[in-house]
């Protein structure tokens, strides 16, 4: 079905109605150099602005109400030399790591002149961090604050500096999770692959490099000024250092779709005969409500993200809403003016590749009515066949197990992975991720009692004798798990010291962490579900004043998240394909849920409001599905397959995370256009009839009236 001409429908009116958006229109095409002068002058102005400034990006994981929280408390408070984050250099001598300290040593001291590197703790066979058998080491570089709110460059600083001491006779590697940021953000090209397949898809649906180009330049503008503005609102609020690639990978998705939305408009009413202005004019008020309209369902999705009450996921919300923000306006008023000033070249394009399809015998809309015939024809079978094959695909989502992957699900060779392998070959798999046991108080009796505890547990495979802070408050102990960090024996380990152990007594560290924050997703993610689903149905039923296209929505619109969920289980959390097996993302799922869903809507909201039109027009509601899909269908085909290849492209990450996220929502986008919009809404549909356009009339007077067509 690549059928790229618009159905067939009466000649439009010469002049629309004047509206808030007409008159945006007309704005952008009587004032154009304006128009693209400003959007050139803000873009530079943010670009300048944030290259100046630089940035300021953090990562904030705290945990209120949790155990691991409390206990970073408490060492922020009484043990401040030990609030930072921590890189392990690992050491490896086959002769034995005693005959070279000679090689050791400047390393060591090298380390400890470095910025934010508070202290460096060599290697202690009383401490057990040298190997039974001599051969591997640790040697402990504790910072003096979160990876994440460390510069870049100085955390590249104290990793090259441990690499370049390694040698024939000393192996180093570097393990930790500001190594693992370091190693995130270096390669990857992801956006580039992405941009370049979206241009080809372009091409091919209008023939015409200009008119590809359009679409693509307003989403550059768009995503361009926002990347640049996020990095400005790093220095006055708290942004993740991974939210820049989330804003490309859904500012590119997004902001090419919704500028395709209102060019195929465009397009399509010149076809019909209007003249360029009025072909402007009314495709912003027709489309650009439905990018009004899909934007802001978007938003309301990415802003329930609050209701988690996760700072983690706060700032990627703040920073790709405004970027969603922002195309929606280059939509409305950067395309329109870049219309005007190549308005009778693209014309000219538009007409003549039409001729050239309708010379081929490629009647419009040809193929998309006779499929819609066909689903029309046998509804239940459609239905069945779809519905089956989306919750086969759903039901590895039931075994998803959220985490944070660790250095084991590195890529092979990083310096990361080497130091995990080797560390579990000396010291156990438990070496990677061991439990700290903080007592407070002093209390050196329930310290002793939980460091019995700890060594008489099954699932505990070495525990460290209690070791008092500077000012004697704190107690520390480390327990060893027999199982590595993401194992679930591990995650159960934590649940049980915390019952088992003596009470005040905390039980934190990295990965006490990793489940707190898993468990607190996994609880509060009933609450997200339900506000995000319910406020996007409400928002339909207001548009379409149905009933039943605002529940389908919301149920079909969980299929498809469902069954991209279940895929990134079994790539991810499985290990089919290139993957690593490993644990879900614990924020992947809820990001790919709160943009998922508002991306939906976008499909939703142009096929189902041409569908309204006709049925507006007709009152035959076989027709409005077959035309309504006959003109939107080669749209929403180019629109996801845009949408597949740069989320798709993100794949090409060396971020695991955003490997995950760009697979999800690929796959989420691909069985949203081709299962449900080709096959289950034109069934669904069928078989409601007029029913799907009713809704109770005392319902029809409270709620506020929206219109999309």
């Amino acid at each position: 079905m690549t059928a790229t001409e618009p159905s067939e429908a009466p000649p439009r009116p010469q002049q629309p109605r004047t509206t808030r958006l007409t008159r945006l229109a007309g704005w952008s095409q009587r004032h154009h150099w304006w128009a693209i002068g400003l959007w050139a002058l803000i873009l530079a102005s943010v670009t300048v602005g944030s290259a100046a400034a630089g940035t300021d990006y953090n990562n904030d994981f705290s945990l209120p109400g949790t155990e691991s929280q409390e206990l970073l408390d408490a060492y922020a408070e009484h043990s401040p030399q030990q609030r930072g984050d921590s890189i392990t250099v690992v050491l490896q001598a086959e002769d034995g790591i005693a005959a070279r300290t000679s090689l050791i040593d400047p390393l060591l001291a090298d380390l400890r002149e470095l910025p934010h590197v508070a202290a460096v703790q060599p290697p202690d066979p009383r401490a057990g961090t040298v190997s039974d058998d001599g051969t591997v080491a640790l040697a402990t570089v504790l910072l003096d604050d979160a990876a994440g709110l460390i510069p870049f460059d100085d955390k590249r600083e104290i990793l090259d500096t441990a690499l370049e001491h390694g040698s024939d006779d000393l192996r180093v590697e570097a393990s930790g999770e500001a190594v693992r940021e370091i190693q995130e953000q270096e390669g990857g090209g992801g956006e580039g692959a992405g941009v370049l397949a979206a241009l080809i898809i372009l091409v091919f649906l209008f023939g015409s490099l200009l008119a590809a180009a359009l679409p693509l330049i307003t989403a550059l503008f768009a995503v361009g000024t926002t990347f640049a503005a996020v990095a400005l609102l790093s220095h006055v609020t708290t942004i993740p250092d991974y939210t820049p690639p989330v804003l490309m990978l859904v500012g590119l998705g997004v902001g090419i779709d919704y500028a395709l939305l209102v060019f195929a408009r465009y397009r399509s009413e010149l076809l019909h005969g209007a003249d360029r202005e009025t072909a402007t004019r009314t495709a912003l008020d027709t489309a650009g409500r439905s990018v009004l309209f899909a934007g802001a369902t978007v938003v309301i999705a990415l802003l329930g993200l609050y209701t988690l009450g996760l700072g983690a996921l706060e700032g990627v919300a703040l920073g790709v809403t405004l970027t969603v923000l922002m195309t929606m306006l280059a939509s409305l008023t950067l395309l329109p003016a870049l219309l005007h000033i190549f308005g009778r070249r693209i014309e000219r394009s538009v007409h003549k590749h039409a001729e050239r399809a309708r010379r081929r015998g490629r009647e419009p809309g040809r193929r998309w009515r006779a499929w819609a015939d066909l689903v029309q024809r046998r509804p239940v079978p459609a239905l069945l066949v779809a519905v089956i094959a989306l919750l086969a695909l759903s039901a590895p989502a039931l075994d998803l197990r959220l985490g944070f992957a660790d250095e084991g699900n590195d890529p092979a060779g990083s310096t990361t992975r080497e130091a995990y392998e080797l560390v579990t070959r000396a010291f156990g798999p438990g070496a990677n991720g061991p439990l700290v046991v903080v007592t407070p108080d002093g209390d050196e009796a329930s310290a002793q009692a939980a460091f019995d505890v700890l060594s008489s547990h099954p699932a505990v495979a070495e525990a460290t004798p209690p070791q008092a802070s500077e000012n004697g408050f704190l107690i520390t102990s480390l327990a060893f798990p027999a199982g590595s960090p993401q194992d679930g024996r591990t995650a159960d380990l934590v649940g049980q010291l915390r019952a088992d152990l003596p009470e005040g007594v905390l039980v934190g560290g990295p990965t006490a962490a990793t489940v707190d924050f898993s468990t607190a997703v996994g609880e509060r993610f009933p609450l997200f579900v339900g506000s995000v689903v319910g406020l996007s149905a409400l928002l339909l039923l207001m548009v379409f004043r149905s009933v039943a296209i605002a529940v389908k929505a919301a149920v079909l619109n969980l299929l498809s998240i469902g069954a991209a969920l279940g895929v990134m289980v079994l790539v991810f959390q499985h290990g089919r394909l290139w993957a690593e097996p490993g644990p879900i993302e614990a924020f992947v799922p809820v990001m790919i849920f709160a943009i998922v869903f508002g991306l939906s809507m976008d499909y939703e909201v142009f096929l189902v409001s041409r569908m309204h039109e006709e049925w507006t027009r007709t009152g035959d509601a076989t027709t409005a599905v077959r035309e309504g899909l006959a003109g939107t269908g080669s749209v929403i085909t180019a629109a996801a397959a845009i949408m597949i290849v740069v989320f798709g492209a993100f794949v090409l990450s060396p971020s695991r995370m955003l490997q995950m996220m760009g697979l999800g929502m690929a796959t989420a986008v691909l069985l949203d256009a081709l299962v449900i919009r080709c096959l289950i809404v034109p069934a669904v549909m069928r078989l409601l009839g007029d029913r799907a356009w009713w809704a109770p009339r005392r319902l029809q007077r409270t709620l506020p009236g929206l219109r999309v067509e």
